[in-house]
């Protein structure tokens, strides 16, 4: 139970919270918590079975990463909303059908932040239109090769790991 709690940083995507909360154990405990709004990510599932995968730069890493389209939930933004912007600004993609994959919980220790998993159906090319900070490219693969990647090491994200784990044969 919190019975209380401290800000110590708000910033644009995030804030930084001191938080007491009582433990079931009779003792009280202070918690470092990253508040953030969540997000949503969607796995692009062509006609033909493959899947879309994009390598985007993540200067924070200093890498650049095989990941599926994702991105934070806006004010007032429901997580299929979220889903369809950014799947249309990533990958360039628009979807007949969105299915909700799961949800993912990032951080659990210290972080509220949930990702918000989709499969994306049905897909019409449309014109992509990536932030001014993102340095992204869209590549397609066979199902069984974005297995292997996730196998042989080469997709560390874990909600694209999570997102093809989940997606039905």
């Amino acid at each position: 139970m919190n019975v209380g709690d401290r800000q110590i940083y708000k910033g644009a995507i995030l804030s930084l919270v001191l938080e007491q909360h009582g433990l079931p154990n009779g003792r009280q405990g202070e918690f470092e918590v990253v508040r953030h709004p969540g997000g949503a990510a969607i796995l692009p599932l062509l006609d033909d079975g493959r899947v879309v995968l994009i390598r985007q730069l993540r200067p924070v890493l200093g890498k650049v990463l095989w990941e599926i389209p994702a991105g934070r939930l806006e004010a007032d933004e429901t997580p299929e909303q979220c889903a369809r912007r950014e799947l249309r600004e990533e990958a360039g993609y628009r979807a007949g059908r969105l299915e909700k994959l799961g949800e993912m919980l990032t951080a659990p220790g210290f972080c509220t932040e949930v990702v918000h998993l989709f499969v994306a159906r049905d897909l019409q090319p449309v014109h992509s239109a990536p932030e001014e900070d993102e340095v992204i490219e869209v590549f397609t693969f066979a199902r069984e090769e974005a297995l292997a990647m996730v196998r042989r090491g080469e997709i560390g994200d874990g909600k694209t790991q999570l997102a093809l784990l989940l997606l039905p044969e």
